[in-house]
């Protein structure tokens, strides 16, 4: 499905991709003695992946890198998260925000269509439209997953969470069901809020993700 996007949202996402852009810039330091000799994974996301409330060297895309090492599948893994993003959003800078030289793409998008109520249909569309466009341009993608809590409604929480293996089936995108197994509702891994993760948070996120960006790094899909 073909998404028609105005003027005004157009501007937004090149807004949004310019400061992701100089965002990176803390992760690109550190990758230092990766860059120029090792893929590129692109974490394309909301909040959690843009490290709200943490410093770079606590967030995902350096935890993700250091998860990576650790596996033998050594990688610069770049951030490209905007808080308050949501698939639709995603979809309108995906071309901005991962850069040409991305092997695997991490899409780790629908938080916010969650807590906003949006449409699962829509979100489906705007996540099969992200793969497409990312697979058309030969970068892998890891397609991240997330559980709606049954207290919004069973109904709409089934919906919600069967978009993403819908989406993974029908595009062949290689699916981590969710992003915040093991942390999630867990006061101890998350900061006062109680929606975005701790640095004890990340790192298990970061663990638990790694060995599925590796294997898209050994073979990607």
């Amino acid at each position: 499905m073909r998404i028609a996007l105005s003027a005004s949202t157009t501007r937004r996402a090149w807004l949004k991709g310019v400061a992701v852009a100089l965002a990176v810039s803390p992760t690109l330091a550190t990758s230092a003695t990766v860059a120029g000799r090792a893929p590129v994974v692109t974490l394309l996301g909301d909040s959690v992946t843009a490290g709200y409330g943490l410093p770079a060297a606590r967030a995902l895309p350096t935890r993700l890198q250091a998860a990576l090492a650790r596996l033998g599948a050594a990688a610069m893994v770049r951030g490209a998260g905007v808080s308050g993003d949501t698939t639709a959003d995603g979809l309108a800078r995906v071309d901005f925000s991962v850069q040409p030289d991305t092997t695997v793409c991490v899409v780790a998008l629908g938080g916010n269509d969650l807590l906003q109520g949006l449409d699962p249909k829509a979100m489906r569309s705007n996540l099969e439209a992200i793969v497409r466009r990312l697979k058309a341009r030969h970068i892998a993608v890891v397609l991240v997953g997330l559980t709606a809590p049954r207290a919004i409604g069973a109904g709409y929480a089934q919906d919600f969470d069967a978009v993403f293996p819908a989406v993974a089936k029908e595009t062949g995108a290689r699916l981590y069901p969710d992003l915040l197994a093991g942390v999630a509702r867990n006061p101890g891994l998350n900061q006062a809020d109680g929606i975005h993760p701790n640095p004890a948070g990340v790192e298990i996120i970061a663990q638990r993700l790694a060995p599925v960006v590796a294997q898209s790094l050994r073979r990607p899909r």
